[in-house]
């Protein structure tokens, strides 16, 4: 029996890792067919308080105002809300009280991320990786190299959960420094090959954050280490070593100047001061205000997912709506950041820091938690189940 839920879990769980919806060999949601038996069937024992009403009406709200009155798609909107309802269960229901369920997730849904990443490591050098891509994501993959996705730019949220992750889980549970130095030479090996711009920012960002929050006044000279570590590994390991032609650095020759990110917000800005208080109060969407913009001529958005849905609810409705659904998951953060050194937030802080990693990724990319982007719908989830029984151990 416990062999049939880990295979329940493990098959859950990569749905939501990867992005797997409904493909030819699952013509119903993937995420409902792995998930509904755990739910139902293998449920935590004892009665468990729904925990997430109030996240999940705002998470509703905004999912209707941004796809069904703004973008006029129905369809969108249900299949992501189902995503989110179901992780919702998922953590309520069948994650419930039990402690060793809820590390076996986190550690299994990581484990998947991690054999995505190898899997875009080796798709640099055999391109038979391609077939085992399309094998496990049932439909034609898009871009190459990647791990298990059909766009380099959807490995981008798995990529920017996982490194973040890593790193810091060695330092929070304080493990030895040679375990530290092969998580960060990992974590550069993916972000170099990953090709994504955006998760080296995040996985700077959060990590610079977390050194200077732990380590203190000796974030100074742990920085200074890794900083050296890195130019040593860049230098000796992997300038010369890995692909050359397809990696982060070499990616700004290969880009259009078109989708220079930069100047996509900017004129999203423009747009957007046209339009103050949300396009939807305008009754207009995207086409309607871009159809004699040369800079989004091919229809194309800003690629910021924060910009796009302010853009169509407005400073108050957006801002509102946001400010109101990561209130939760703020409050965690907040609460590790003042409380970061304590045993028993290692794992707390880990998957706040990788919450942070993808959040900052979604600023160059559309996907994100109202899109019902995987990792970013696990790791919310995670934080308000973690805090929620951290808090209630401390009653």
């Amino acid at each position: 029996m416990k062999l049939i839920v880990t295979l329940l879990m493990m098959f859950y769980l990569g749905t939501l890792a990867f992005g797997i919806f409904l493909t030819d060999v699952f013509r119903i949601p993937a995420p409902f067919l792995f998930c509904f038996p755990l739910v139902f069937l293998f449920r935590e024992k004892g009665a468990v308080k729904f925990q997430y009403g109030r996240e999940l009406i705002l998470l509703c709200l905004a999912l209707f105002f941004y796809y069904v009155i703004g973008l006029s798609e129905v369809n969108s909107f249900a299949a992501n809300i189902l995503c989110i309802m179901i992780c919702a269960f998922y953590f309520n229901y069948f994650v419930g009280n039990s402690e060793r369920r809820f590390n076996v997730s986190v550690w299994l849904f990581y484990g998947l991320l991690f054999f995505s990443s190898i899997v875009m490591v080796l798709n640099h050098y055999y391109g038979e990786m391609d077939t085992l891509r399309e094998l496990i994501m049932g439909d034609r993959i898009l871009q190459s190299p990647a791990g298990i996705a059909l766009s380099q730019f959807s490995y981008g949220y798995q990529l920017a959960a996982l490194v973040p992750f890593a790193f810091i889980c060695t330092c929070a549970f304080k493990t030895p420094l040679i375990v530290k130095g092969i998580a960060l030479g990992g974590c550069l090996l993916f972000v170099f090959l990953g090709m994504q711009r955006s998760v080296f920012v995040g996985f700077v960002g959060a990590t610079f954050l977390f050194l200077v929050l732990y380590y203190r006044f000796r974030a100074v000279l742990v920085i200074a280490l890794m900083v050296l570590v890195c130019g040593l590994l860049y230098n000796y390991v992997l300038k010369d070593n890995l692909d050359s032609y397809n990696n982060i650095l070499t990616k700004n020759n290969h880009n259009d100047a078109a989708y220079n990110r930069s100047n996509l917000a900017e004129e999203n800005l423009r747009i957007y001061t046209d339009y103050p208080y949300g396009l939807i109060f305008y009754g207009k969407n995207w086409s309607d205000v871009i159809y004699r913009d040369y800079v989004f001529s091919s229809g194309i958005t800003s690629h910021n997912a924060y910009l796009i849905f302010f853009t169509y609810l407005g400073p108050f409705l957006g801002l509102g709506l946001l400010a109101a659904i990561y209130y939760r998951v703020g409050k965690a953060c907040i609460y590790v950041f003042h409380h970061l050194r304590e045993p028993e937030n290692a794992m707390l802080a880990c998957l706040c820091f990788s919450f942070l990693g993808v959040s900052v990724n979604a600023l160059s990319h559309n996907p994100w938690l109202i899109s019902a982007d995987g990792p970013t719908v696990f790791l919310y989830f995670s934080i308000l189940h973690l805090y929620q029984r951290q808090k209630e151990a401390h009653v």
